[in-house]
């Protein structure tokens, strides 16, 4: 992809391009936690967003997208969202000057193998890569946090989407052979070496995605903050669903709203998997990471409310074969991808068998990866 980028770009702008790659990620469990402050537990996957760049000597940001065979062009001294892909580079220029790094003019040649919509943070990659080509073209040093901040800030401020910071945080600090289980309040993290020469983790595409992802997601935020607001009348040190326990909602059931209090009851639980799930893969636990994989899974689908038929299909499929651990939808949902943790020697089995399965219950035709933990951003 590095020499496709150079060639590409050359052709284009005339000029020899600075080339930086950002990966997309999968969240293994932890899903709807990390605007809560809770924990999440992802990996960095080995699909990359590639950006080559050059400077400018004017304000203009002259992007081209290759997966959307489109150019555009943005003034940095007039930048307006445009409901667009390009917001999530433009948006990342603009943030990045509002907080004192300037940024210049500079043609674009962006490039990804990380799947489109499909809940493995395509748009973390494109901010985390335009991030650090932004910064390597100015020659400012800002460490990886605030790296992940800015893009985060992006997303919420500019593109209008109001995520937590996982996404960005795992595309800058993934490790090799690692997954990362990041606490979203303190954004202390820990590596944690996956072996995956004994369980295998399978991706599968729907293939779908039904238009609900950014109204839903600002929804249910709103939900759990609603819950925060009842329960702090009556535990005031609680600031996030991240500090209640299930008795603390349960104490205020009666004062809010059904589908509130369901919101609440799947982060609270979430969390308290997601923690479990840590030392469950650390001794190699695979039953027990499955359950929880499950039990994530359900939730989401019952009390959060963000799969759909086919996500479900797709998981029932995956756990009527006695080889597979557990299985979840991962990413926002609404469509996307399930997680799937399967045995190690039956991942060939097993991809054969689901798609036969999805198919006959849906006519849609999936798509499967198996992703390895892979590093975070860098300049190639």
């Amino acid at each position: 992809m590095k020499d496709k980028i150079f060639n590409e770009f050359r052709k284009m702008y005339s000029e020899n391009p600075r080339i930086f790659r950002a990966p997309g990620r999968v969240n293994l469990i932890g899903e709807h936690t990390d605007y809560n402050e809770g924990f999440v537990f992802p990996m960095a996957i080995d699909r990359y967003t590639y950006i080559g760049i050059s400077k400018r000597e004017d304000s203009i940001l002259n992007i081209y997208s290759a997966g959307f065979d489109e150019s555009i062009s943005v003034d940095l001294l007039n930048p307006e969202p445009k409901k667009h892909w390009s917001d999530y580079v433009a948006g990342v220029a603009v943030v990045l000057q509002n907080e004192g790094y300037p940024v210049s003019g500079a043609n674009i040649y962006i490039d990804s193998n990380v799947p489109l919509g499909a809940g493995l943070s395509s748009s973390a990659a494109i901010e985390v890569s335009s991030a650090l080509a932004f910064t390597g073209l100015n020659n400012h040093e800002i460490d990886k946090l605030t790296i992940a901040k800015i893009c985060q800030k992006a997303e919420n401020s500019y593109v209008g989407m109001n995520c937590g910071i996982m996404d960005q945080f795992v595309s800058v600090h993934g490790k090799k052979d690692n997954a990362l289980f990041l606490d979203c309040r303190s954004l202390n993290y820990e590596l944690v070496p996956l072996d995956i020469s004994k369980a295998g983790i399978v991706i599968c595409n729907t293939m779908v995605k039904h238009e609900l992802g950014s109204s839903e997601y600002n929804k249910r935020r709103k939900e759990c903050e609603t819950g925060v607001n009842a329960i702090k009348t009556k535990y005031p040190n609680v600031t996030a669903l991240r500090d209640a326990v299930m008795g603390y909602l349960e104490e205020v059931k009666n004062e809010i709203d059904e589908v509130v209090f369901r919101r609440c009851k799947h982060v609270i639980s979430e969390d308290e998997r997601t923690a479990l799930s840590i030392s469950a893969l650390k001794t190699n636990n695979f039953d027990l990471f499955g359950k929880l994989l499950n039990g994530s899974h359900d939730s989401l689908r019952d009390d959060y409310e963000v799969s759909c038929k086919e996500l479900d299909i797709m998981v029932d499929a995956a756990r009527s074969m006695d080889f597979v651990y557990g299985a979840r939808v991962t990413g926002g949902g609404f469509g996307g991808c399930t997680v799937n943790l399967v045995q190690h020697d039956s991942v060939e089995k097993f991809s054969k068998e689901i798609k036969i399965k999805y198919k006959e219950k849906t006519g849609i035709e999936p798509e499967l990866f198996s992703f390895l933990p892979s590093n975070g951003a860098e300049e190639l």
